[in-house]
């Protein structure tokens, strides 16, 4: 007994089982597939595809001008009550712009590309450090209470794969009550269906990735 122990008793030996070589070259064969398998499912997975028409249309103030422009035309197709634009204050150039959010931005460039002002509202969000998305799901739930308006069905448009989180989200902030469907639009800064070829892409679904598992595993809306 005294032989398995060693610097005076308090540590003991013990036996390692370690993978021969062809157990190495199965694990790494493993390995390879399953980031094979990975590359291949998270960017469909993230970036979703659920339209619910009908209700109101939303759609996030940041999003580039293709993305405003497939609200209009959704907006016009499917005959929605109104467009929503929502967001927080106007992160470069905000001191300079005319719009300090994101949110009066939209609406702006909403209205240039056809629509009246009957058919678009800018929803603007407070500046917060945090679950920016979340907010200015908050704050149209607000809008709404104030005029007497129910956010009962929400159609969301926004980009590629920041799509399931952004309806997580909105699902949260709006309550059981409310029905949220989405639309992701591709971004035009890498190929979907080669994320990984460009920092773009890797940068952008790789940190989605972990920003939706904090949205659905440890974020907890606070109480109102």
């Amino acid at each position: 007994m005294a032989a398995d122990t060693t610097c005076l008793g308090l540590l003991r030996r013990r036996q390692c089982v370690v993978p021969t070589w062809r157990g190495w070259l199965v694990l790494i064969a493993s390995c390879a597939l399953l980031a094979v398998v990975l590359a291949r499912t998270a960017y469909p997975f993230l970036a979703v595809i659920d339209s619910k028409p009908g209700g109101v249309l939303v759609v996030e103030g940041w999003a580039s001008d293709r993305v405003l422009e497939t609200a209009v035309t959704e907006f016009r197709r499917n005959h929605y009550d109104k467009l929503y634009a929502t967001g927080g204050p106007v992160e470069l150039g905000g001191p300079l712009s005319v719009y300090k959010t994101y949110a009066e931005l939209a609406a702006a460039t909403l209205l240039k590309l056809g629509l009246n002002t009957n058919d678009v509202q800018a929803v603007p969000a407070a500046e917060v450090r945090r679950d920016r998305t979340y907010n200015s799901a908050i704050f149209l739930k607000k809008w709404l209470r104030e005029h007497n308006l129910a956010a009962a069905r929400v159609n969301l448009i926004t980009v590629g794969p920041h799509a399931r989180r952004s309806r997580l989200m909105f699902e949260k902030a709006l309550g059981e009550g409310a029905v949220v469907g989405v639309i992701a639009i591709p971004s035009e800064e890498y190929d979907p269906g080669h994320w990984w070829r460009s920092s773009a892409g890797v940068r952008t679904v790789i940190g989605e990735a972990m920003a939706y598992g904090y949205a659905r595993f440890i974020f907890h809306p606070p109480k109102e």
